[in-house]
């Protein structure tokens, strides 16, 4: 294949100069199924577009091809002068005059060629159209405390990419008919001077068979739909886990494999209880007479209620523990956090004669400061 048109590579495809191989992909195929002889019948300029786009794909989809393009301005089978039109600066072509094209000497050639360029010219049997597998996809989704905590199954719709009913992923509809261009064989010749190049036919892309594009998809084999998926989560989530849903992201191309669903956890706050990692804190309030002698109380947990004893000479800020009566580690359900449990004294208010004669009397027997050595800490 020698390049004859003067249009960029690029520009054809709409891709800028760095663009990588996925995102040329996705390009050409869009084109391609715009220009498509058998979508557009009988319309000669669509044709010709199909085959810039084509020649330009099979240039920028080979890395060889490629950067050959990149460093020359243009692309040739033989390598041996630009394209007519091109300048100096698009590069210095390479004369492959000295070698012997027929015979043995042939052999040789073939050999470089094929080291050069990854076997393109070897003639062997055109690939068939490359598949891809689906992509990801990645849902944010709320959910509650209690939900988070304990596990549950959620009703999640998602839209994505699914394998087309009516053609099941090929993209084509009917009984496959041979190919005009090549005949079945799935390669044409080209030709550049003395050499004779075989390439995968552009119009079935080396098939050897064409088929009718399906008019559910247009040719992509698959199709945008909305379904309703029961997501189970697990117990122990927090705010930013990720979920995986197998095989429900957006369908591979051609029967590939699909890609994964990712749900992406946002947890709601809960009003008493706060978490941090697999840890639960809270606050429970005590009179001052439980503070100071001590006393077993009976405090809320996320399972039911659990008995906490209160060490005597307690004040307010003080932690207390008990053990795993957290939250279930998300990996190891077994194996749970812990509660912590932070003392508030609660002071009661001198609402009568009789208990400001109390306090006064409690003041009395237990006249010790608190803030005794205060000043001396604080350096004042």
């Amino acid at each position: 294949m020698a390049t004859t048109t003067k249009q960029d590579y690029y520009e054809l495809l709409g891709v800028p100069r760095k663009a990588p191989l996925k995102e040329i992909r996705q390009a050409y195929r869009k084109l391609a199924r715009k220009y498509h002889p058998d979508l557009n019948p009988g319309d000669k300029s669509s044709e010709e577009k199909f085959k810039q786009v084509q020649e330009a794909y099979e240039v920028l989809s080979d890395s060889k091809k490629r950067q050959m393009y990149d460093q020359h301005g243009f692309y040739s089978e033989n390598g041996t002068n630009p394209p007519q039109g091109a300048g100096p600066d698009q590069g210095v072509g390479v004369d492959f005059s000295g070698f012997d094209f027929g015979g043995a000497g042939g052999s040789s050639f073939r050999d470089l060629f094929s080291q050069f360029f990854g076997g393109a010219g070897g003639g062997g049997q055109a690939s068939a159209v490359e598949r891809e597998p689906g992509t990801d996809l990645e849902y944010r989704v709320e959910i509650g405390f209690w939900d988070a905590v304990r596990g549950a199954v959620k009703k999640i719709s998602i839209t994505r990419l699914d394998t087309c009913s009516e053609c099941h992923g090929t993209g084509a509809i009917g009984s496959p008919q041979v190919c005009p261009q090549c005949g079945g064989s799935g390669q044409v010749t080209q030709a550049s001077g003395n050499m004779r190049f075989k390439m995968a036919c552009p119009r079935c892309h080396g098939t050897g068979r064409l088929r009718n594009v399906c008019p559910t998809c247009g040719g992509e084999g698959r199709v945008r739909r909305t379904e309703t998926l029961d997501v189970r989560i697990p117990a122990g989530v927090n705010t930013g886990s990720r979920v995986r849903v197998a095989g429900h992201g957006n369908a591979g191309t051609d029967g590939a494999a699909p890609g994964d669903l990712y749900i992406v956890l946002d947890v709601q706050p809960h009003p008493y209880f706060e978490r941090r990692g697999d840890d639960i804190y809270t606050r429970v309030p005590i009179t001052v007479s439980e503070a100071a002698l001590g006393a077993k109380i009976e405090v809320p947990t996320i399972d039911a209620h659990a008995m906490l004893r209160i060490p005597p000479g307690s004040s307010s800020g003080r932690l207390l523990r008990l053990r795993e009566k957290g939250v279930p580690l998300v990996r190891k359900p077994a194996q749970r956090g812990d509660l912590y449990v932070e003392l508030q004294v609660v002071v009661p208010e001198a609402v009568d004669e009789k208990v400001r004669n109390l306090l006064k009397e409690l003041s009395k027997l237990a006249p010790e400061d608190p803030r005794h050595d205060l000043f001396t800490r604080a350096g004042v």
